[in-house]
């Protein structure tokens, strides 16, 4: 089922200010609904309220890690669906099997991805579904 950009509602929760206005300027660009979190816990409340198709999640952040937020989400009836990408700088491999295994829909490294390419991954996630 295709879904023009416009319908699609991206969450990005990013304790990182300039990143999270670089993400969220380049998925604006490609016409994606927006919504910015700079901690856990407010992206957690956005998350249940807006009910997003896809979540970039970091997991270092202020009031509640990434890992607590991605364990809420997918115990969440109404979220469990949601994509949910692992979008952060943390690169051991028990940090990426542990994010993995709790159902992230993908891990990436920002320093590994432009934002561009970043945008692309979602664009896939979202075809394939």
């Amino acid at each position: 089922m295709y879904m023009a950009n416009n319908e699609i509602k991206i969450l990005l929760i990013e304790d990182d200010s300039f990143l999270l206005s670089m993400y969220a300027a380049k998925f604006e660009l490609e016409e994606f609904k927006t919504i910015v979190a700079n901690d856990g816990e407010k992206g957690l409340e956005l998350a249940i309220k807006e009910l997003p198709d896809v979540i970039l999640l970091d997991i270092m952040l202020p009031k509640m890690d990434g890992f607590e937020v991605l364990r809420k989400i997918k115990n969440n009836e109404k979220l469990r669906d949601s994509i949910v990408i692992l979008l952060t700088n943390l690169s051991q491999k028990d940090d990426i099997d542990k994010g993995l295994s709790m159902n992230a829909e993908d891990y990436l490294i920002k320093a590994h991805f432009t934002p561009s390419e970043v945008v692309d991954k979602v664009k896939r996630k979202l075809e394939s579904r």
